[in-house]
């Protein structure tokens, strides 16, 4: 076949047969990578019959009325696949309904989207069309704070201590959030950004990177406290070691779950009752997640059964005869995971109502991840929604020369079409459902994924394109229903435009201390020149502590794993010398440090320093990691690494109200609320 045909079919269907390297060179996608991909979208691309079959199949759904039409208020809608209909009839959530006026186009027909925000319904003939009209932008901070500055702090949700005398935890689960929020909140803090909630796999204590969950609809059921049933032992104090071991800490947590569980139905009342409220309102989404964590666990336990490709493959298809046969022998152990979603979500809304009640105008910031896992709940309950056969990543890069696979699934751009945007939405909605704000991971994919075929090298792909425009106007209107800001991690490699549409969107990007140079990539920019359309942090999950940059604890790291030669190392350190001297000087300048800069294994100064440096940049809102607060050297999680360093296992040594009463936490706190005194507006 022609390469011109296969690349038209590509870019018809998503695909970018070229795509600009981190130096911006210009790279082409093989025939072969392409031909893959195109197979694992659906359309079938070895010959050029397939090609041409796919071709017209495309053309053919492009022609079809889409079961929903997303447009921004008072703007143009351009419907496909009707024909010469001049008038059709508009119903909005209110109920309320009126003619509208249709343009004929060579395609379909044009109309004006109504005024109200909403999710409508159009009858065009004897076809009825969703109709979601977003409004111009998101919920901004200032919307919900004012104009003032604001601060938050950003935590890990596992991390988090007991404060003493209250009983067992072996992690911190969302009753510590709850008083955690509460004792930042009257600090001065607005928001609360906390690691993913999302499910992950209960039975396999093994799998607790919060970034690879088995479902983005369902919460981790751990972080549920069984502490919220009445009537259950709290259990004996809190371990005081400061690493999770994950694979003696979570099946315990799992056995005071089930005690809670048998508690609640022997005490039966107003608790149970809206327990079994709860699972009806959950519906076939909610029942389907409860039986997948029950054969993930009769599977894994059997035979080692990480997800369910590897099942046998009758229990395959959540509607066969097999897993019905399941339910009906496991019917308790299926109530079970039914009974640690509510308890989980009822924890998360306690959370979110206590950091509110401390004064925060935000209160909690979910975090959305990226993917899922392949073979979690999601996966086997709507297998339809997900790109199957490819792993998603990122292309090569001067960091990552080879690529990264993530090995997570994504979302299928079809199928958001296909299905009217309903898993998205849902996935939004369940962000939402208790947070004042969300931050989307690698916001990027939003736009494009990287995709390669599955079981290929990272460097062996192409990116793919997302309905970009209709998943910003769908984010603004849920932020809207929910009254709650959006955050979008844009690190990396930004495709052009990329930003001013974020931010046009009303999505805060983020800010980070140590990206913030100059044009050279070398002096930190003056805070003062930072985006105001942005969130400033003084450092993320994946990234070195400032402590722990001052220290050089990083390159520590980086000695310890193998991951320089010794003569590396010694650059690093070297490159480190130069690099503190110029955030020192940044700090000087910008009159938040004085005098000469303090030691490198010393950083307490270095700490107050670029706090303030932070505090003090144009951006409307700073968010400081507890770590930064507190002044630890060591970093939640090494991206890169498994189980060479402690990812996702760190506790901090006190609870909220002792390592907030130390003098130089608290100092930090004040100086954070006199910089940025972001006021809540009432409830």
């Amino acid at each position: 076949m022609s390469d011109p045909a296969l690349i038209a079919l590509a870019e018809a269907a998503g695909l970018q047969p070229r795509w600009l390297d981190a130096a911006g060179a210009a790279k082409a996608v093989s025939a072969d990578v392409l031909q893959s991909l195109l197979s694992a979208l659906g359309f079938a691309a070895a010959t050029p019959g397939d090609v041409r079959d796919s071709h017209a199949r495309l053309q053919a759904q492009r022609e079809t009325v889409p079961p929903m039409v997303i447009a921004r208020i008072g703007c143009e809608v351009r419907l496909a696949g009707v024909g010469s209909v001049r008038v059709g009839r508009l119903t909005l959530e209110t109920g309320k309904s009126h003619d509208v006026h249709l343009v004929p186009t060579p395609d379909g027909v044009r109309f004006r989207a109504p005024q109200t925000p909403g999710y409508h319904r159009l009858e065009v003939d004897d076809r009825q069309v969703r109709l979601a009209v977003a409004p111009a932008r998101a919920i901004v901070l200032a919307d919900r704070i004012g104009e003032a500055p604001a601060w938050g702090s950003a935590v890990q949700i596992y991390s988090l201590r007991r404060a003493r005398g209250s009983g067992h935890s072996e992690f911190g689960d969302f009753s510590d959030l709850a008083a955690f929020a509460r004792e930042i909140g009257v600090r001065g803090a607005q928001t609360l950004a906390i690691s993913p909630v999302h499910a992950l796999f209960a039975a396999d204590p093994s799998r607790y990177s919060p970034y690879a969950p088995s479902s983005r609809l369902f919460l981790n059921g751990l972080y549920a406290d069984p502490g919220l049933i009445a009537g259950h032992d709290p259990g004996p104090p809190s371990s005081g070691a400061n690493l999770i071991d994950w694979s003696s800490a979570a099946p315990a947590k799992l056995a005071r779950l089930r005690q809670a569980y048998q508690r609640l139905k022997e005490q039966g009342g107003d608790a149970l009752q809206a327990f079994h409220a709860f699972r009806r309102d959950g519906g076939p989404d909610l029942e389907r997640h409860a039986r997948f964590e029950a054969l993930h666990a009769h599977f894994f336990l059997q035979t080692g059964a990480r997800g369910w490709p590897d099942w046998p493959p009758a229990f395959h298809d959540p509607e066969s005869a097999a897993v019905d046969a399941f339910v009906r022998a496991h019917a308790e152990e299926i109530s079970f995971h039914a009974f640690l979603q509510w308890l989980a979500d009822t924890g998360l809304a306690l959370a979110q109502a206590a950091a509110r009640e401390a004064g925060m105008g935000i209160g909690l910031i979910a975090d959305l991840a990226v993917g899922l896992d392949a073979g979690g709940s999601q996966a086997w309950s709507r297998p339809d929604d997900l790109l199957t056969g490819v792993d998603v990543g990122a292309p090569p890069d001067i960091f990552q020369p080879d690529g990264q696979d993530w090995g997570v699934a994504a979302l299928s751009p079809t199928a958001l079409l296909v299905n009217g945007y309903d898993a998205y939405l849902k996935t939004l909605r369940r962000a939402f459902r208790h947070s004042g704000g969300v931050r989307i991971d690698h916001a990027m994919g939003l736009r494009r994924l990287w995709l390669t075929p599955q079981g290929a090298s990272a460097a062996d792909g192409a990116y793919l394109t997302y309905p970009f425009e209709d998943l910003l106007r769908l984010i603004a209107l849920e932020s809207h229903r929910a009254q709650a800001i959006v955050i979008g991690e844009d690190l990396g490699t930004v495709p052009e435009g990329f930003r001013e549409a974020l931010y046009g969107a009303g999505v805060l990007g983020m800010s980070v201390l140590w990206f913030e140079r100059d044009a050279d990539g070398e002096a930190f920019a003056p805070p003062t020149s930072w985006s105001p359309e942005a969130a400033a942090l003084s450092t993320t999950h994946d990234l070195p502590t400032i402590a722990g940059w001052w220290s050089g604890r990083d390159i520590d790291w980086q000695a310890r794993l193998g991951d320089l030669a010794a003569s590396e190392i010694a650059k690093a350190r070297a490159d480190r010398d130069e690099d503190r001297a110029r955030l020192w000087s940044a700090c000087v300048e910008a009159g938040v440090a004085t005098g000469a800069a303090p030691p490198s294994q010393s950083p307490d100064a270095a700490v107050d320093a670029a706090i303030a440096y932070v505090a003090a940049s144009a951006c409307p809102l700073a968010i400081v990691p507890v770590e930064d607060l507190v002044g630890v050297a060591e970093q939640p999680n090494r991206p890169g690494t498994v189980d060479e360093h402690p990812n996702w296992r760190r506790r901090f040594a006190a609870a909220a109200d002792d390592l907030f009463e130390a003098p130089a936490v608290s100092a930090r706190l004040a100086a954070l609320t006199r910089a940025r005194p972001g006021k809540a507006k009432p409830l």
